[in-house]
């Protein structure tokens, strides 16, 4: 075992996919020598070269566009997009061309391209660049999504992601990257995709989360332990596909649920993982599942972010509506 950083675990990652297969190349705006906005790909480019590391134009469109041709010419591209908020310019590249291509040729053509991209704010960058855009790409077939929370699992599922024939977006906690460290086994280390991970065991309370809120999570469960409430924390890891099965069988133990997202209330992830449990679990329920999101406005300006993210107190909140139903 190895202590890292998730951005650590990204970039060693990257660097054994390179050196295991010479098709992967990596390509965004400023990845090679300034080694990407959060050092993601330092030292690559001066590693591997300019034909495998190479900066694009500030034209996000351009660069899925760019990524779907060279996949389609035998290569697998993975792609830095420096914010999440900065996809709205290439969603028709990716939901419309990307996403659809193994449909549209039939399955005779695939598109091993990995999206990633730094999930969520809390980092105080300036209005546009943080954002929590999930449900968005959750809503278009033919492209996986996943989100990881530690640093083992970022190298993980980045692993099985540049391995996968299909597309896959992978969402990176942004305000994790150097504040997230824990140990990530050595040797080769790949996270299959559909498997939720149990952060913290619990029997009288779930709370489901993913990405940097299950951080917020762990926080909240610490909480509520000092009140005498027992409670379990499910990391997702995977949205697209989802482990149905752990929610079913977390919600036959607890049978209460709280589910945590940074992005908007309405239309959020939250509420697909939500109905998931009333399909599968309604009637081992004790409760109302509770969702604890962002709000239905714009990503705030950086001062007012402490006051949209959910934090360890709003979930403790939510904690305490669901026992006291």
């Amino acid at each position: 075992m190895s202590t890292m950083t998730v951005v650590e675990s990204i970039r060693r990652t990257l660097d054994e996919e390179m050196a295991r297969d010479e098709r992967v190349i990596v390509l965004g705006e400023d990845v090679g020598q300034s080694g990407g906005v959060f050092r993601a790909t330092d030292g690559l480019q001066a590693k591997y070269g300019k034909s495998r590391v190479f900066d694009m134009p500030v034209s996000e469109a351009g660069i899925i566009g760019t990524s779907i041709g060279l996949a389609a010419s035998g290569l697998i591209p993975v792609v830095e997009m420096q914010f999440l908020g900065f996809t709205q310019q290439a969603f028709h590249q990716v939901g419309n061309q990307l996403a659809r291509m193994r449909y549209r040729t039939r399955g005779s053509l695939t598109m091993p391209v990995t999206i990633r991209a730094p999930y969520g704010g809390g980092v105080r960058t300036p209005e546009l660049h943080s954002d929590a855009f999930e449900a968005l790409f959750a809503h278009s077939p033919g492209l996986r999504l996943i989100a990881p929370a530690t640093a083992a699992d970022a190298r993980g599922m980045l692993a099985a992601a540049i391995r996968d024939p299909d597309p896959v977006f992978m969402l990176e906690p942004l305000r994790g990257y150097r504040l997230v460290r824990d140990e990530v086994p050595d040797g080769d280390h790949v996270v299959p995709f559909g498997k939720a991970r149990i952060a913290r065991a619990g029997r009288d309370v779930t709370l489901i989360a993913w990405s940097a809120m299950v951080q917020v999570a762990l926080e909240a469960a610490k909480l509520a332990a000092e009140e005498g409430t027992d409670v379990e924390v499910i990391d997702l890891r995977s949205l697209v596909p989802l482990d149905t099965d752990t929610i079913r069988d977390a919600v036959k133990q607890t049978g209460r649920v709280v589910i945590v997202q940074e992005s908007p209330l309405s239309g959020g992830f939250a509420s697909e993982v939500a109905a998931s449990v009333a399909n599968d679990a309604f009637l081992y329920l004790k409760a109302p599942v509770c969702r604890v999101s962002g709000y239905d406005t714009p990503y705030p300006v950086p001062h007012l972010e402490d006051h949209y993210i959910p934090d360890a107190q709003r979930v403790l909140r939510g904690i305490r509506s669901t026992l006291n139903f």
